[in-house]
């Protein structure tokens, strides 16, 4: 969708985030599209990085990889995963709730289809309901970006700050996500921090991409823990039947190592949490009740847009990709990659360093933090319609 404002340039143009039942329309690659991306790749050796690698229109997705990050906290179906994490009562409960929230930020990949990779400064605002999130790209040259969520209701206080490696491997394109996750649950003073898992992209023997790698949860305040496994995608798997979103975990005391959860399931369809102690199975997390159906966020108010919003940033070339006008796409990728060097050249002419609007940012040889400047996230001007 687009909005424009009367007598200026001012549009935002925003994608429908990618929901589970979209991904059928996904499943069959042409050939032409891999024997292009593989062209691509002809040069380019095993073991290289790239993190600067630069993709044609037609194969990016029409939104920037500020809003990828965002989509995966504001956009949601159904029950409010967030902020269920914040009215348990019991610690195990509180552990399990934020175990499925977290597995509801695993979406689906489109195999050859990549965001954009944001501009320095670049910021996407977005909230649903009670939960307001706040996206900046604090650094292009690594890209790093963070992001700062808050629940309004809950009083659930949500930081990333990522920044991905991708790497040539010949038979595939492993990227790995660096960075943490902190959830803050502030009423119960407790602080939960989690690791990213590994996305990866096969070419050969056959395509895909999916997430895969461990994700371990760890709350110091209650001593609990718990770890997950996301099953790599095989070729054995696609004649085996064995699904490639396969997740096994457990939950368990950090000291003792004691078991007192086992977790099984597939991410995009449902996982479930067995009790050791009582041998009672519930299912913690249903795909189709979360992902599925997905809204595509609107201006609420035009005149409250950042000039740096990312929707605004991209528009014209998601724009020229949505209505397949390759030449608008090219043509606008450029206008916003010439802003960016321009920009760039004024700094350094200045004598000036980038500084984030939104962010303090800590670096440590290659390990990056970042603390968010304002304790709450402000309602924003997109909003997920209800």
């Amino acid at each position: 969708m687009a909005e424009e404002e009367q007598g200026m340039r001012k549009q935002v143009v925003l994608a429908k985030p990618f929901s589970l039942e979209d991904e059928k329309d996904s499943e069959h690659t042409t050939s032409n599209l891999i024997q292009r991306i593989l062209s691509l790749f002809k040069n380019v050796r095993p073991g290289s990085d790239l993190t600067n690698f630069q993709l044609p229109p037609q194969l990016n997705l029409p939104r920037s990889q500020l809003q990828c990050y965002g989509e995966m906290v504001y956009s949601f179906n159904g029950q409010d995963l967030l902020g269920e994490c914040g009215h348990r009562d019991q610690p195990i409960e509180r552990l399990k709730s934020i175990v499925t929230w977290n597995i509801s930020t695993l979406r689906p990949l489109i195999f050859g289809l990549a965001p954009y990779n944001p501009i320095v400064g670049e910021t996407h605002h977005v909230s649903n309901g009670h939960v307001n999130v706040l996206v900046e790209q604090i650094s292009h040259h690594p890209p790093v970006s963070a992001l700062h969520a808050t629940h309004d209701k809950e009083n659930i206080d949500v930081t990333f700050c990522q920044y991905f490696t991708p790497k040539f491997r010949g038979a595939y394109v492993d990227v790995e996500v660096k960075g943490k996750r902190v959830v803050k649950l502030l009423n119960q003073k407790e602080t939960y921090e989690m690791n990213q898992p590994r996305l990866v992209m096969n070419f050969l023997p056959v395509t895909g991409a999916h997430w895969a790698g461990k994700i371990n949860i760890k709350c110091l305040e209650t001593g609990l823990e718990a770890e997950l496994q996301l099953l790599s995608d095989s070729f054995l798997s696609r004649f085996t039947g064995n699904n490639k979103r396969s997740i096994k975990g457990k939950i368990f005391e950090s000291s003792s190592g004691k078991r007192l959860y086992e977790l099984s399931g597939q991410w995009d369809r449902t996982v479930t949490a067995k009790n050791l102690k009582t041998g009672e199975l519930e299912v913690i997390y249903n795909a189709s009740e979360n992902i599925a159906e997905l809204k595509t966020p609107i201006v609420k108010n035009l005149q409250e847009v950042s000039e740096s919003e990312s929707a605004m940033v991209w528009s014209e070339v998601s724009e020229g990709i949505m209505k397949q006008d390759w030449e608008k796409a090219r043509e606008g990728k450029r206008s916003v990659e010439e802003k960016q060097r321009e920009s760039r050249r004024q700094r350094e002419a200045s004598g000036q360093s980038w500084t984030p609007k939104h962010f303090s940012v800590v670096r440590a040889g290659k390990d990056w933090d970042c603390v968010p400047l304002q304790p709450r996230v402000p309602q924003a001007p997109i909003v997920v319609p209800l």
